[in-house]
């Protein structure tokens, strides 16, 4: 079950179930406001489905999944129109999200793809992509930021900047839990390490 509306992020033996596959079972886990997690682990184990089913997109097997009211994924799914320049994809956003168009000037700049505004996203190359998808995160006002290797395809600079918007983002109360085999430049308060686990004839 996922409730929303809270303050903090917690999970009460939460239970994930892919085909007939057991990705992980009982987790418990609390984040306050200006708290960061990581997620680690092998490939498989179920980093991005924990990620998802925090957001909604995927149900739990079983347990309990409380989260903030507003919430914001961070995922290899662009979520932009890659056919608009990337200033004219992010006002679709702000206006939808009620923002201004200042925020996506800034949320840009955060980032390093200011001197990209004016560019059709399908030109991007894999490290832009990865930016653009970032940028649109940072203008949500979510409280809770679920990130899916977010340093993917980034050079150091560009992670660099990902770590000043991150910490910013905590500073403001917000919470995040970013999956990632690559090193952010934050400190976590929490470390879930995720193990692969036998597939099941029956599900638990």
């Amino acid at each position: 079950m996922r409730i929303d509306g809270g303050d903090n992020l917690r999970a009460e033996a939460l239970s994930c179930v892919r085909g007939d596959k057991l990705l992980f079972r009982d987790l418990n886990f609390t984040l306050e406001p200006g708290q960061a997690g990581l997620v680690t682990g092998p490939n498989g184990v179920g980093k991005s489905s924990l990620l998802r089913l925090i957001a909604g997109l995927l149900e739990p097997f079983s347990g309990m999944i409380h989260v903030p009211a507003s919430v914001a994924i961070c995922d290899d799914r662009m979520a932009l129109d890659e056919n608009l320049p990337l200033q004219d994809a992010l006002r679709f956003w702000a206006r939808l999200d009620g923002r201004a168009e200042d925020d996506c000037t800034a949320v840009m700049k955060k980032a390093g793809m200011g001197h990209l505004a004016e560019v059709p996203i399908r030109y991007f190359s894999t490290g832009q992509r990865q930016r653009a998808r970032l940028a649109r995160t940072f203008l949500t006002a979510a409280n809770l930021w679920l990130l899916d290797e977010p340093a993917n395809g980034l050079d150091t600079a560009s992670v660099e900047l990902l770590g000043k918007s991150l910490q910013a983002h905590l500073e403001r109360g917000g919470i995040i839990l970013a999956a990632s085999h690559i090193a952010l430049p934050i400190s976590f308060d929490l470390q879930l390490e995720l193990a692969a686990l036998e597939e099941m004839e029956t599900p638990l």
